[in-house]
């Protein structure tokens, strides 16, 4: 099939810059995301790391950045003098507007207020504190190596640090959670004084430890309804707490505290990936590094990017990721610019799945815009595929034809 390049205006709005920190002080039974709990690669890694900014910037010297966001992993666990620098690095190496929204990914135990202090100096104007419970019995069983005290430590140090604008993670659906303590877990994060919060089903990634005994039968996994009675019960306790809902997984004190960066995965806006397993999309391209440290280093020892593997969507590939990025939203699905960017009629193309849909109350087309209901929100996946399968079958009739 013909590889098109599509003109989209976002291509020249701002650019995201994703740095993927591999190094955890242990690894959470839960976690599939690529890290390493070697701290002598750390050396090596901070080197080339600096190499790989300085060979993406020249590949890419049009884009210019609004949004610095440094992930893992465990990017504290590296100790914030190295923060320090990789956020001094990637500023010489890339250029950035003056309202750069600058991330630090964060987890008790890894920090203390004097290099919360630090990071603020360093540039850091945003954190996120992965917490994922305020109850110990949770931590446990996740694996975290932090406490439910040492969360709310770690919270009350980065306001006393300068740190307005923080954000937490939250997991739900873990075994023995009942609607009463995961409510006690959301109206504790809306007494921190939070500007975001992201609240994410327990997942079992296969070859995790957490899956291996759930096959196991070491526990048992809560079931469908308990996790939609919980997903239901997030989007009232928040929306009651002055939370408002913008994606699936997250919420903000108001739209100006929504994570800017992470707006760009949803919104066809591009982003560089750094660091080994770190994935970038520059429309129509999407590439992703390889998600091992030590080739990591190697090839960029030698000179060489360390990317695995690339690939050019179509303009059909693309329009199916436009349709499932925008079901994740609050917002939806804009038709008008949907029509717009690909040169079709949406209602043309899925007003029929979609009128379905909204019978059945999982779905609104009002205002220009085709939106999951918070029903809808619980089959996210399936009315996803649905739509992909009406592109799919259109795709192969223009085909035949």
């Amino acid at each position: 099939m013909e590889k098109i390049k599509m003109s989209n205006p976002k291509t020249a709005a701002a650019a995201g810059l994703y740095i993927h920190i591999p190094f955890c002080r242990k690894k959470c039974r839960y976690c599939d995301f690529y890290s390493v709990t070697d701290p002598s690669l750390q050396p090596g890694f901070l080197k080339a790391l600096q190499q790989e900014m300085r060979l993406a910037a020249a590949s890419q010297p049009a884009l210019n950045f609004d949004t610095l966001y440094l992930g893992g992993g465990t990017p504290s666990a590296l100790g914030v003098g190295a923060v320090e620098e990789i956020i001094k690095a990637a500023r010489r190496a890339f250029s950035f507007l003056p309202d750069t929204e600058v991330t630090v990914e964060v987890n008790p135990g890894t920090v203390d207020f004097d290099s919360l202090q630090r990071l603020r100096q360093a540039g850091a104007n945003r954190l996120n504190v992965g917490v994922q419970s305020f109850r110990d019995r949770n931590l446990v069983f996740l694996g975290r190596i932090h406490s439910a005290i040492e969360a709310e430590r770690v919270l009350a140090w980065s306001h006393a640090a300068g740190f307005d604008n923080i954000g937490i993670d939250l997991i739900y659906g873990i075994p023995g959670q009942t609607p009463d303590t995961w409510k006690i877990d959301l109206l504790k994060a809306i007494d921190c004084d939070l500007s975001h919060l992201s609240c994410y089903s327990l997942t079992f990634e296969p070859g995790t430890p957490l899956e291996i005994d759930l096959r196991r039968g070491k526990f048992t996994a809560v079931d469908e309804n308990r996790m939609a009675e919980l997903y239901l019960q997030t989007l009232d306790v928040l929306g009651r707490g002055g939370f408002e809902q913008y994606e699936t997984a997250n919420f903000a004190r108001s739209r100006g505290r929504r994570s800017r960066h992470n707006c760009k995965y949803w919104s066809f806006s591009p982003y560089l990936g750094l660091g080994p397993s770190a994935h970038s999309f520059v429309e129509p391209e999407r590439f992703w590094n390889c998600a091992d440290v030590d080739r990591y280093i190697r090839q960029l020892d030698n000179g060489r990017r360390p990317i695995e593997e690339s690939e050019t969507l179509t303009r059909e590939e693309l329009m199916i990721e436009a349709v499932y990025l925008g079901l994740r939203l609050i917002d939806g699905i804009d038709m008008f610019a949907f029509n717009d960017l690909f040169g079709i009629d949406f209602m043309e193309r899925f007003g029929a799945k979609s009128a379905a849909f909204e019978l059945e109350g999982l779905l609104t087309t009002t205002a220009g815009h085709c939106r999951l209901t918070p029903r809808g929100m619980l089959l996210l996946d399936t009315i996803a595929d649905a739509f992909v399968a009406v592109s799919y079958t259109h795709l192969r009739a223009h085909e035949t034809t």
